[in-house]
């Protein structure tokens, strides 16, 4: 009996130590895992659980130290500042979270081995084009994923704006009709963690920096995609949001610090004048309303002033780009963020992957506004940047708004002829990303008012003017949004990605002879474009429009293109004569489109509102 005091102190001391052990407990810790190896040796480690704060880390590791560790005003939230030196080796460690020199929480992390040449990756670049894929309404291949039990939002394709269940995996098995179309790299509208309870499949509310979104699959699918997608030739860009998150984002609930979100976490609307950045009068008020101020009530803007959110941002990208092995970033909202954060963002992503390429979202039609944000661009404020490339808005418009002129004289293409003159403003132009339509416009087709000839006149200048192409998925096949501006319309279900569809455009099967002809014609182009050197690196001569005609030159030594627009219902010869300071010493050509021989010493023969892509020998 003498032993019962001893095994009652025993078991009392045991349920003591284990009580002590569930006061903490760590719910998140971002970055989950992170690489030896990256040029810059620090790490941020974001650490939430309950008076967590009340804890020490330690760690017993070669190469690894940790330099700070930071408390915030929640006691639920610790940073810990680490560095990883280059010697460093791949595997894992303990992070021991002490109290009075004991541990109370021991944590494994580890180090990854980089995959060889990670550093020097190569970009997207003028030579590849790329597609733009909103996730949900591609192609549904898994349908048990299509509602999951974590996420508010469940299928329900009847409703246009509801989830359709388009996935990742739809996405991986009709790589090789991206392939064949002739496209080079594939833009993802977002696809980590939309947790919203309506209107969550456009991806730009998110919930979770790290991990995708269940119902389009795991991180795990993801990664498998961009290999299997580069395995083709195919490059993987991700899009990306600084400036905001979703309202059911994990940290709304319980933020780390009172200025994390701006306006102290309560929703004020952006002003969205997007030129205060650029205005030598503006007031200190109106640049913080547009700043500052939420897009909508259910995405927060996040504040990047805050130090420690600037560099959870900057990794956060770091991490996907090194996880993912990505080409390129498409940045949404690109001057709503705080622009000196975005100006570190971007230099410090290219510090590590110099040949990386990243995209901007500027949308303006004035040209001068687009160009402030290009890396090169001496800015009467000072202000500079590392962004490589962005959209470009101006051309686009140009292009929607000449293409629909009925003007006699000059038929709208002395708009495009002015707008392209516009190119002085960039450091860059050729690095611009132009496009016919995207994820926020209206269709293409629906822009030129269903006129297949004013269609493919705009497709052959995007895919041979100078930047990078970019098409919207749908847009080969003629997709239409009859209510202009509706954003679900425009991005609708491409057809054939769903079991019973009566119309499948992966194979053609359903499909109208227009939209046939549309597509084998954008299949011509792009293909051709594949090898067409003096289309990417090639430099430009335009010739100003004449009675609804418009001519220009992507030439190098090795090659000359001749591209001719004509815009007239009616057919049209053209003179060649006006072309000699670029036709000299030539006299024949081929239509690529066509595949007609074309004699450019004499009068060459235009058909009615039809491009002509003449490759010259």
């Amino acid at each position: 009996m003498k032993l019962l005091p001893k095994i009652i102190t025993f078991c009392l001391l045991f349920f003591f130590s284990l009580t002590m052990q569930a006061q903490y407990k760590i719910d998140r810790l971002e970055p989950s895992f992170w690489w030896v190896g990256m040029k810059n040796p620090t790490l941020q480690l974001l650490v939430y659980g309950k008076n967590i704060n009340q804890l020490n880390p330690q760690i017993n590791y070669p190469g690894v130290q940790i330099e700070q560790t930071i408390q915030v005003q929640n006691p639920n939230y610790l940073f810990i500042n680490l560095h990883i030196s280059p010697e460093a080796k791949a595997g894992k460690f303990l992070i021991n979270f002490q109290k009075d020199g004991k541990n109370k929480l021991v944590y494994e992390y580890q180090l990854l081995t980089r995959k060889p040449g990670s550093s020097e990756r190569i970009g997207f670049k003028p030579s590849d084009v790329m597609y733009l894929i909103t996730p949900d309404r591609f192609a549904n291949a898994l349908p048990d994923n299509d509602s999951h039990p974590a996420m508010s939002e469940k299928l329900n394709r009847s409703f246009p704006g509801g989830r359709h269940g388009g996935d990742i995996q739809g996405i991986s098995d009709h790589l090789d009709y991206i392939k064949d179309m002739g496209f080079t790299a594939v833009w993802l509208n977002p696809v980590l963690e939309n947790n919203q309870p309506e209107y969550s499949y456009h991806g730009y509310a998110t919930t979770d920096f790290y991990k995708v979104d269940p119902r389009f699959g795991t991180n795990e699918d993801y990664r498998k995609l961009a290999e299997l997608a580069q395995s083709k030739g195919i490059k993987m860009i991700m899009d990306m949001i600084a400036n905001h998150c979703g309202s059911e984002h994990w940290w709304i609930k319980d933020l780390p610090t009172p200025d994390w979100i701006n306006y102290k976490g309560q929703y004020h609307n952006t002003n969205h004048r997007r030129t205060i950045h650029q205005d030598p009068y503006v007031s200190s008020s109106d640049s913080q309303e547009f700043v500052d101020g939420w897009f909508v009530k259910t995405m927060p803007d996040m504040n990047q002033r805050n130090p420690l959110m600037a560099t959870y941002l900057i990794q956060n990208t770091i991490w996907w780009i090194e996880y993912v092995h990505l080409a390129g970033i498409r940045m949404d909202t690109y001057p709503y963020p705080d622009k000196d954060f975005m100006s570190e963002w971007t230099c410090k992503v290219l510090e590590e992957y110099p040949d990386f390429n990243i995209v901007g979202e500027e949308w303006t039609d004035n040209p001068a506004i687009v160009s402030f944000w290009q890396r090169g661009k001496v800015n009467a404020n000072g202000y500079t940047s590392c962004l490589p490339g962005l959209m470009d808005f101006p051309i686009q418009a140009s292009v929607s708004r000449g293409l629909n002129n009925k003007e006699e004289h000059n038929s709208g293409f002395a708009e495009m002829y002015h707008m392209l003159s516009n190119d002085f403003l960039y450091p860059e132009p050729q690095n611009l990303v132009v496009f016919p339509d995207n994820h926020d416009m209206d269709r293409f087709f629906t822009q030129v008012k269903e006129d297949l000839g004013l269609f493919k006149l705009g497709i052959a200048y995007f895919l041979t003017i100078r930047g990078i192409p970019q098409i919207y998925y749908g847009t080969e096949i003629l997709m239409v949004n009859k209510n202009p501006g509706d954003h679900s319309e425009i991005r609708t279900d491409f057809p054939g990605g769903w079991a019973g569809d009566a119309v499948n455009a992966f194979t053609g099967q359903g499909l109208s002879p227009q939209q046939m002809e549309a597509r084998n014609f954008m299949k011509k182009l792009l293909n051709w474009r594949k090898n067409a050197q003096a289309i990417h690196q090639g430099k430009l001569m335009h010739f100003a429009p004449i009675d609804g005609v418009y001519v220009f030159f992507r030439y190098l030594d090795t090659q000359k293109i001749m591209v001719i627009l004509n815009k007239n219902t009616s057919a049209k010869t053209l003179n060649p004569a006006r072309f000699q300071e670029i036709l000299k010493g030539v006299s024949q050509g081929t239509d690529i489109i066509s595949g007609q021989e074309i004699n450019l010493t004499q009068d060459i023969q235009l058909n009615p509102k039809t491009p002509l892509v003449i490759e010259i020998k």
